[in-house]
């Protein structure tokens, strides 16, 4: 495998919490907090890739990359096909990690172990998890559980993902992480794909890949990070990042 390419989508107008890649924790913006994390993993390329001017400028600021994209683009994986396209037109990278913006919090050794499966030829996407270990999140839907057969320690092979309380019955749920480690042909192939539709059902892009028979391995981890959607996690995001840089 080639050195990958690690790209980290941003947009300006999300639904919950407009603005968040410029949210400030711990006196930088969020975005730039992410974009160090996956510097610091050590795995290849860094890029931002936004529809947003003034994001674009707050990544150079700190000394980081950035690509404008077009705006029009349904998902964050959208985004990042079309700045591997404009970033490495030469296909030089055969693999492209999509590190979400709204990751503030999310350990760098994480962010490598995903490319980890695709030493595998038969793996299309990498992703991660780790063990639920709040009860509340058992049953909220906005905590989407991974599910997938032991194929080696801390390595699943993934079989659903859903937002229900599941699998049924005693031992571990996974929450699963949205970060992901791409083949470059797998990523082609997904964006060119139509919603899928259990994918329209749970809301759920990952299911298009699942539902096309493309194959998708989970690392599970012990980091728990968390995706910043409303101002509740932005302010626990600040206690966390806040903590750690007193």
């Amino acid at each position: 495998m080639s050195e990958p390419l690690v790209l980290i989508p941003a947009r300006m107008q999300a639904t919950r919490l407009p603005g968040k890649p410029l949210a400030l924790i711990a006196g930088e913006p969020m975005i730039v907090h992410v974009w160090r994390r996956a510097v610091e993993a050590g795995i290849g390329a860094v890029a931002v890739a936004t529809d947003a001017p003034e994001v674009a400028e707050a990544v150079a600021r700190a000394g980081g990359r950035a690509v404008l994209t077009r705006a029009d683009h349904p998902s964050g994986s959208d985004r990042i096909a079309e700045a591997a396209a404009l970033l490495d037109p030469e296909g030089l990278h055969d693999i492209i990690v999509n590190v979400q913006g709204d990751f503030p919090t999310i350990r760098p050794d994480s962010i490598a172990a995903v490319v980890g499966p695709l030493a595998d030829a038969a793996v299309d996407i990498a992703t991660l998890a780790f063990a639920i270990t709040r009860d509340e999140e058992r049953t909220h839907p906005d905590v989407v559980k991974a599910i997938g057969t032991e194929i080696a320690p801390n390595r699943l092979r993934a079989l659903y993902f859903t937002r229900a309380t599941a699998p049924w019955g005693e031992g571990a749920l996974l929450h699963h992480v949205g970060l992901y480690a791409y083949r470059r042909a797998a990523l082609a192939r997904f964006v060119a794909l139509p919603p899928s539709p259990l994918e329209l059902r749970e809301r759920l892009e990952q299911l298009r890949a699942l539902e096309a028979g493309m194959r998708i391995d989970i690392v599970v981890v012990e980091d728990q990070p968390f995706g910043v959607d409303n101002p509740d996690h932005l302010e626990r995001a600040r206690r966390i990042l806040e903590q750690h840089s007193s």
